[in-house]
C-alpha cells in the first residue's frame, strides 16, 4: 500500500523515502562524474582517470591470464600479435591517449576470444588466432588487425570505465526499487529490479561493441591493413557460434551478421575522410 491516511494525513512509507535517498544518490554520483573523449567525441560518464584504469589493467593481467589457462608458449605467434598490435597503435588515432597497449597471446587453443582490460592490456587466445586464415593454412594479419583493432577500440572508448559506472548506477537503482517494491510475502518480489538492470547492461554491450567495430574500421585504415577483413572475421565467429548460437536479445553482442552491416557502413564512412 503506497501510504494511509490516517487522520486526514497521507503518509509515505519510510521504505519509499530510502529508496527516493538511494536512487538520487546514484543519480548524482552517475551524472556529476564526465568527461569528453578526445577520440570519440563523446561525453561520458566515468569517475575513473586514464592512470586508475591503467594501474587496473596492470594489476589484473597476469591473474586473468592464469585464470584463461595461462600464456601462450608460442613464442614467434606471441611475437606477431605484439608487432601488429603495436603496429595499429602506432599508426592511429590510438596513440594520442594515454594508455600502455599491451598484446597477451593466451595458450587455450580452443576458446575463441580476445577481450580488453582497462588501460590497454589486450588478450587473445590461440583458439582464435589459428582461425583467423583465409586459405586455412597462413595466418591473415589484416584479419588479426580486426580483432586486435576492436580490443583496441573498447580502450580508447573507456568502455571497461563506463562500464563499471553504468554497473554502479544501476546496482544504486535496484536497490532502490527493490527498498521501494519490496514485499515481505513475496520473497522474489526484487527480481523484477535485477530484471531491467541486466536489461540495461546487455543494451549497453550491444553498443559498445558495435562502437568498437567501429574504431577498429578505423584504426586498420589508419595503419595500412584492409577493413574488409574484419567482416571475415565475423564469419569466423558465425562459424564457431554454430546454427544453436544465443539470440541477440539475450546476447551481450551483436549477431555477426549485424556486426557485417555495421562494419561496411563503417568502412564507407572512415575511407571518406
Amino acid at each position: 500500500m503506497f501510504g494511509q491516511n490516517q487522520g486526514g494525513r497521507f503518509r509515505i512509507p519510510p521504505t519509499l523515502l530510502i529508496a527516493v535517498v538511494m536512487a538520487g544518490f546514484a543519480l548524482c554520483k552517475y551524472y556529476s562524474s564526465s568527461s569528453t573523449n578526445e577520440i570519440t567525441g563523446e561525453t561520458q560518464h566515468i569517475s575513473m582517470s586514464p592512470e586508475q584504469e591503467i594501474a587496473l589493467g596492470l594489476q589484473s593481467a597476469p591473474e586473468m591470464a592464469q585464470e584463461m589457462g595461462g600464456l601462450s608458449n608460442n613464442e614467434q605467434a606471441a611475437a606477431i600479435v605484439r608487432q601488429v598490435g603495436e603496429k595499429v597503435v602506432r599508426s592511429s588515432a590510438a596513440a594520442r591517449t594515454p594508455y600502455k597497449y599491451n598484446f597477451h597471446l593466451l595458450a587455450d587453443p580452443n576458446m575463441i576470444n580476445a577481450f580488453a582490460l582497462p588501460g590497454g592490456q589486450i588478450f587473445i587466445t590461440e583458439g582464435l588466432l589459428m582461425r583467423l586464415s583465409t586459405d586455412g593454412r597462413t595466418l591473415n594479419e589484416d584479419m588479426l588487425a580486426g580483432v586486435l583493432g576492436h580490443e583496441i577500440g573498447h580502450v580508447v572508448a573507456r568502455h571497461s570505465a563506463e562500464k563499471m559506472a553504468q554497473m554502479e548506477l544501476a546496482q544504486g537503482i535496484t536497490g532502490a526499487v527493490t527498498m521501494a517494491t519490496y514485499d515481505p510475502s513475496n520473497p522474489n518480489s526484487g527480481y523484477i529490479a535485477q530484471s531491467v538492470a541486466n536489461m540495461i547492461q546487455l543494451k549497453y554491450g550491444r553498443e559498445q561493441e558495435l562502437q568498437s567495430d567501429n574504431l577498429g574500421v578505423r584504426f586498420m585504415i589508419e595503419s595500412g591493413y584492409e577493413p574488409e577483413h574484419l567482416i571475415q572475421v565475423m564469419e569466423v565467429l558465425k562459424q564457431a557460434a554454430g546454427p544453436n548460437r544465443t539470440p541477440e536479445f539475450q546476447s551481450s553482442h551483436p549477431d555477426p551478421e549485424n556486426r557485417q552491416e555495421a562494419i561496411r557502413a563503417a568502412i564507407e564512412q572512415w575511407k571518406k575522410q
